[in-house]
């Protein structure tokens, strides 16, 4: 009987651990929206910053803009910290750090974002169209009729705005996809009943009837009426603000809408993202910009004609409240859908 020696075994043969990762990638697209996204603040930044250093440049003579004082300072600085909110929320959506980043952290900015360049991006384009149909736009005086600013300034920076939109818009579309894309598959009728439904089912209702003064207030605008106006925007109104009132009243018809169709179950064949992508742009563009006028609205106006009137601020108020009631609900049903695809042993250690 022989023995066959066998030799030992080649320390490179054990195992030493998971194989290293492949280097981080985004890709193309993701590469040229990001530089797009950031590229698009500059012409903003450097016209705000000019304005805070003393420049007057597209200031024409004769501007309320002038007059502003402190209150106008804080406010192009603030507005400068948002454009730079912008820069920050590119790198985020590109890097790997940003897939760590808490949901909350990052969906908050993302959603105010998408409230504030919504309007910019659906109203300025169509404001432009119906100009070259022979509109009377143009939004280059304040309401006592002195000049605002200068036209040059207004395709600037609302080109701008549409540049970010887009390309901040389709970062977060690939990101969410990736890291959330499992709780919007399937369609309507797959949601599942929770403890949460009754509550979302109440809340749609209020948010549609509370909804229903605003919607109206933005469509009657739209349509000519003067009711619950200001003098100084009676004085100005051009199709540019006859777009605008129209934009604003779709934007709270398509809230409503995304989120009675996920509170009801209507059109139960309907994906699942189709009402969400409603409630998201919907509700951001009815918060947050109705956030925004409200601002406004506290901030005052230098001319007493031009100072937004008890039933604007009404109206601001109300439809930033029925853009977040909406979105609420919302976010807690995609929480819990969030919870329940977890692995119990990740929910009983998160519980803990």
């Amino acid at each position: 009987m022989t023995t066959t020696n066998r030799a030992p075994a080649e320390p490179s043969a054990v195992p030493t651990g998971p194989p290293p990762k492949a280097p981080y990638r985004i890709g193309r697209v993701r590469t040229v929206a990001r530089a797009l996204a950031v590229t698009a603040c500059v012409p903003y930044v450097g016209l705000k910053l000019a304005w805070l250093a003393g420049s007057r440049a597209g200031i024409p003579d004769g501007s309320p803009l002038l007059d502003g004082g402190v209150v106008l300072a804080v406010g192009n600085a603030a507005t400068v910290l948002m454009a730079g909110c912008v820069a920050v929320l590119a790198l985020l959506l590109t890097r790997p750090w940003g897939l760590r980043v808490p949901a909350w952290l990052l969906v908050v900015p993302m959603w105010v974002a998408s409230g504030l360049l919504l309007p910019v991006m659906t109203a300025y384009p169509l404001q432009m169209a119906v100009r070259l149909l022979g509109g009377d736009g143009g939004q280059t005086s304040g309401g006592a009729g002195d000049p605002f600013l200068d036209p040059w300034v207004f395709g600037v920076v609302y080109s701008g705005f549409i540049v970010q939109g887009i390309a901040l818009g389709t970062l977060f579309a690939l990101y969410a996809e990736e890291r959330w894309g499992h709780l919007w598959q399937g369609r309507l009728r797959d949601l599942p009943r929770t403890l949460s439904s009754p509550v979302l089912r109440v809340t749609a209702v209020a948010a549609a009837l509370v909804a229903l003064a605003p919607g109206l207030a933005h469509l009657l605008w739209a349509a000519g009426s003067t009711a619950g106006l200001d003098e100084g925007r009676v004085a100005e109104r051009t199709s540019d603000f006859h777009v605008l009132e129209a934009v604003n009243a779709l934007f709270v018809a398509v809230a409503v809408a995304g989120v009675l169709l996920l509170a009801f179950r209507r059109g139960g064949r309907l994906p699942l993202r189709v009402p969400l992508v409603l409630v998201w742009a919907g509700s951001a563009q009815v918060a947050c910009w109705g956030g925004w006028l409200s601002l406004a609205a506290l901030v005052g106006a230098g001319d007493v004609a031009d100072r937004p009137t008890t039933a604007m601020v009404l109206i601001y108020a109300g439809q930033m409240l029925v853009g977040i009631v909406i979105a609420l609900p919302v976010a807690h049903l995609l929480a819990e859908r969030a919870a329940a695809s977890m692995p119990s042993e990740t929910r009983s250690g998160t519980r803990a």
